[in-house]
């Protein structure tokens, strides 16, 4: 476009030049000339010479402009052509694309080195830039989750190599990391949303899977099953062993029961096993399922397994995936779904009286029970401050009764589920997921819960069971993320060490008397509370005002009984 203004203006130049020459005037308006003439027929023949010469020009630049106007259009249509389909509305925001050739990492071909295993978007440096100035697309929030992970990567490799690295420099690392990289982004968009919301009853789904063998079958299940499943789109964040060691066998179980031993007692072992399922992959590769795939509605983000960050962070990730659609449900990677799941959560989160601002939110029940228009929906009516030391008396919420009959709309409940929830994508400006919440599993659901009830949001138990999760007992011997992070860091019980240091993060914003911020400073550990202003609870209600609603008594550590969500009393 530079070139092209100054094109124009050599153009317009050589179209209407005044040119002085010894304090005589000659007058050049293009083709026809007018020439004002001091000297004889010598000058004369040199001035027609010179405005021969003037007029050559501005054709030729002429010409010259035309040519790189028609290679500029050109260059933008091969744009917008290779930007997927621009009539769908995912990939817009207002008029303009969001997206370019967003395909072409969703179904990223997975490298064969974990030195390279980030690096798959191009221009990635102008998509970030112009992300964070305020045009964003999906590809350019991408674009900045891979830097973070990458810088992380080369960080977390050159302190597991060193010995004896303790959990201080591994959270001081990771905060730096993400005040370089995630804190801008959020910071751009605070207070609004990355991309307009479409009212189009679109559903985004945000998925974090962990090494997971029924990601295709969740999939599956998800699009067979929505009524709209022009209007469901994905954001999973995979979190794989991909094998990139090299070998037949380059991966590792999880904690398996093998037998028992003479006195009984179950015996256990961790063995060498081949790279994990894509999920997504398979799901692509699917005839049935390829045409989701091409219309870009799965939106991915690749993990190695030995860099997963917890839960909490992956569902952070997947969160930034989003694209402006109308609703946002976050589950788990293990699900069913009943028939019409999609316009049925529709109808329900619009038949609360809150509503826009209402959360659904349940336990749903196991693989092998009932869902469907025939079943009775739980609620989230219970919790206890855990015992075990590892867990640092943090509150578990658990189901309380479930719904005696049909109710003529959706009763209020106490406490948010992490591995189902439904709501308005406003949520998202209201209760943005904590970037600084890493390796953390407990804690997770009565942040959640109190950061959105406190911002106004008020929590529903819907009154149909519409979709079943596979409940996962030790003894299944599936993958964990903490066993990933015991073997990145050469250290048993890694984790735990570290979810001991950030916890105090999550006790503090929940409002444990013993985690003040003023204590939490005098021990040493302020950097966990980095930001944390911006992740806290909300300014429309008091903590202590949910604290009373839910008869949660921090001093003692006992959640009382709450009559109001076991009988549905408040609508």
């Amino acid at each position: 476009r530079n070139c092209i203004d100054n094109i124009l203006l050599r153009h317009k130049t050589c179209l209407h030049t005044m040119i002085q020459r010894k304090g005589k005037t000659k007058v050049v308006t293009g083709p026809t000339q007018k020439v004002s003439q001091n000297k004889g027929s010598k000058n004369l023949s040199k001035s027609r010479r010179k405005s021969a010469s003037l007029v050559a020009t501005a054709i030729f630049s002429f010409v010259l402009f035309i040519l790189l106007c028609g290679f500029y259009v050109y260059q933008l249509n091969h744009v917008v052509s290779t930007s997927g389909d621009d009539t769908n509305p995912s990939l817009r925001r207002g008029n303009s694309v969001q997206n370019e050739q967003m395909s072409h990492f969703n179904l990223v071909e997975l490298p064969s080195s974990s030195e390279n295993f980030y690096a798959s978007i191009p221009k990635a440096e102008q998509l970030t830039l112009e992300t964070l100035a305020g045009t964003p697309s999906i590809a350019g929030v991408v674009a900045i989750l891979q830097k973070f992970l990458s810088s992380m990567h080369n960080s977390q490799k050159e302190l597991s190599e060193k010995f004896g690295t303790n959990p201080a420099e591994i959270i001081e690392t990771f905060f730096d990391h993400t005040s370089n990289y995630l804190a801008p982004l959020d910071d751009a968009y605070r207070g609004r949303p990355i991309f307009d919301i479409r009212e189009d009853d679109s559903i985004f789904m945000s998925i974090a899977a962990y090494r997971e063998h029924l990601l295709d079958q969740t999939l599956r299940y998800a699009f067979d099953n929505a009524a709209n499943p022009d209007k469901l789109f994905i954001g999973a964040v995979v979190q794989n062993c991909f094998g990139l060691g090299g070998g037949d066998l380059p991966c590792r179980t999880g904690v398996e029961v093998v037998g028992t031993n003479a006195a009984g007692k179950p015996r256990t072992q961790v063995s060498d096993a081949p790279p994990d399922v894509n999920g997504i992959q398979t799901f692509c590769e699917n005839p049935v399922y390829k045409k989701y795939c091409d219309a870009n509605q799965l939106r991915v983000l690749y993990v190695d397994e030995n860099e997963a960050l917890g839960p909490a962070m992956a569902r952070y990730f997947a969160s930034k995936l989003w694209g402006g659609e109308t609703f946002f449900v976050q589950v788990d990677s293990h699900l069913e779904f009943a028939k019409d799941w999609d316009t049925k959560y529709v109808e329900e989160v619009k038949a609360t009286k809150n509503y826009p601002k209402s959360v659904l939110s349940a336990y749903p029940p196991g693989f092998g029970g009932k869902i469907g228009l025939d079943t009775l929906g739980s609620k989230l009516c219970t919790c206890e401050f855990s015992t075990s030391g590892i867990e640092s008396q943090i509150i578990r919420i658990n189901s309380g009764s479930r719904y005696h009959k049909y109710d003529d709309r959706p009763k209020q409940i106490a406490f948010m589920a992490a591995g189902f929830f439904f709501a308005r994508s406003e949520f998202l400006v209201d209760v943005p997921f904590d970037p600084y919440l890493p390796w953390c599993f407990m804690g997770e659901e009565i942040t959640l819960t109190m950061r959105a009830w406190t911002s106004g949001w008020n929590i529903y138990a819907p009154r149909l069971n519409l979709i079943a999760h596979q409940y996962r007992p030790g003894r299944m011997g599936l993958p964990k993320f903490w066993e990933s992070v015991q073997r990145t860091w050469h250290q048993p019980g890694m984790n735990t060490k570290i979810q001991l240091r950030l916890i105090q993060r999550i006790k503090n914003i929940v409002l444990y008397p013993d985690m003040t911020a003023e204590i939490i400073e005098s021990q040493g550990d302020s950097i966990v509370l980095s930001e944390a202003q911006h992740y806290g609870l909300g300014t429309e209600r008091t903590g202590e005002e949910y604290l009373e609603l839910a008869n949660i008594n921090m001093e003692t550590h006992q959640c009382g009984h709450m009559n109001w969500c076991h009988q549905g009393e408040l609508e």
